[in-house]
């Protein structure tokens, strides 16, 4: 059984990975439910390593991202993590409402709202995906939102739990939307017993 994040291996990683193209799917028909048109997203890309390593990876650590967060508790405890840089945001923010940014080009609070709800129903996809391939019974939070620079927002799950675990489960993927194409990354995190819970229940704790 797993008792740190430092045990994690390739075989965790493909778990993951599957939970991922479930949610993905599940993401990509309720969000085309919500626009009123097509949406795809690409196939997850996941990996799990060091946070210095993954904020070393993004083309701009300091540049102004938004962050959705949401807890969810249960029979396991954790947060996901949707973080968009503001562009991208903002390309789909302008689909769900008009009225995105202000005369300075910052989201406004419609702006942010839409971005919030495309938060929650990624969290609820891929907690939902959990559900389907465990039985595990999890409650989700309502979502936050915050702005900051892409960087400190990767680094929530490690503040909210308190931890020294630096590594971390990213998942990478691109919705097409129309003539939009738009990055986001998905942070998972959870307590060590409760990764270890989700583990066995997938047959990956060998």
């Amino acid at each position: 059984m797993l008792k740190s994040y430092k045990e994690l291996n390739e075989r965790h990683v493909d778990t993951i990975g599957e939970i991922g193209s479930i949610g993905a799917g599940n993401a990509a028909s309720s969000l085309s439910r919500m626009l009123g048109e097509n949406v795809a997203i690409s196939v997850p890309n996941v990996t799990i390593d060091d946070y210095s390593n993954i904020i070393g990876s993004l083309d701009n650590p300091e540049g102004s991202a938004i962050a959705v967060l949401i807890h969810f508790e249960g029979d396991i405890r954790g947060i996901v993590l949707f973080v968009a840089a503001i562009e991208d945001a903002k390309k789909i923010a302008g689909r769900l409402s008009g009225q995105y940014s202000d005369e300075d080009g910052a989201l406004t609070d419609i702006g942010t709202s839409a971005i919030m709800e495309v938060g929650n129903i990624l969290a609820s996809s891929y907690l939902g995906s959990i559900t389907q391939l465990t039985g595990l019974n999890i409650d989700i939070s309502v979502p936050y939102a915050a702005i900051d620079m892409m960087g400190a927002l990767l680094a929530v799950p490690m503040i909210e739990f308190s931890v020294d675990e630096s590594k971390l489960f990213l998942v990478k993927e691109q919705f097409y939307i129309g003539n939009d194409i738009v990055d986001s990354q998905i942070i998972l995190f959870a307590d060590v017993p409760s990764l270890a819970k989700l583990m066995e229940r997938l047959g990956a704790d060998l």
